[in-house]
């Protein structure tokens, strides 16, 4: 039995765009997280865990409302003439985006605390610029954190659901991605198609797991050398 493979290649896309957004824009929160003494640390690191603890039809109805005709960043968006964004890629990317930020965030800050004050120390008295230290020093040091984020960042949004329905709806080639394919066709009692992508969907979390597992077990004894 054929296997439509368009929802595969659509969460694929999906959730390498939204890892590569989330490492860039989430490298620097977590290193101001990680460093910073501000009052306010403890609320900003509260927001980005928010998808930790929320329903995600609860993260995904007010996101709707945000991005809709009446949300100010849907009114934002119409002005700019980019149209709105509920019901198109780009309103998953940027649903995917704050859903799965913590599972970004929060190993890269875990990864920078980890290095410590004396690297940066050392770096200061060699004449380093801040810049020049973070990326010499403090990226190398911070692998295995890095490794994580990307791998949880890309397997949570595969695995999205409720979020990724309420923004995107099931529209064919455009948002019906993986998850919302065998929701889909479990609706209409085609079984066979859901066992073939819910067992390939166990057999990715699988790999990504162990290769996590095992990635991360040679950079800490590589660091440790």
């Amino acid at each position: 039995m054929s296997v439509d493979w368009q929802p595969v290649f659509l969460t694929i896309k999906l959730a390498g765009l939204t890892t590569l957004l989330l490492l860039i824009l989430g490298t620097p929160l977590a290193w101001w997280l990680a460093r910073s003494k501000a009052w306010y640390k403890q609320a900003v690191a509260s927001v980005v865990a928010l998808p930790l603890v929320l329903p995600p039809t609860v993260i995904g109805f007010y996101l709707l409302l945000l991005l809709g005709p009446n949300g100010p960043v849907g009114q934002l968006t119409e002005s700019l003439g980019l149209g709105l964004l509920p019901f198109t890629f780009g309103g998953l990317l940027v649903a995917s985006v704050f859903y799965s930020m913590p599972f970004v965030v929060q190993p890269l800050q875990n990864a920078f605390e980890a290095v410590g004050q004396r690297p940066l120390e050392v770096a200061a008295t060699l004449r380093a610029s801040p810049l020049d230290t973070f990326f010499s020093v403090v990226v190398p040091l911070a692998r295995p954190g890095f490794l994580t984020a990307a791998v949880l960042g890309f397997a949570h949004t595969v695995g999205e659901f409720g979020v990724v329905l309420m923004i995107g709806g099931n529209i064919p080639g455009e948002t019906r991605v993986l998850s919302v394919a065998i929701y889909d066709h479990v609706e209409t009692l085609d079984y066979t198609q859901a066992h073939i992508l819910s067992a390939g969907l166990i057999g990715f979390a699988f790999l990504v797991l162990l290769t996590l597992y095992y990635a991360n077990g040679r950079l800490n004894r590589s660091n440790t050398l």
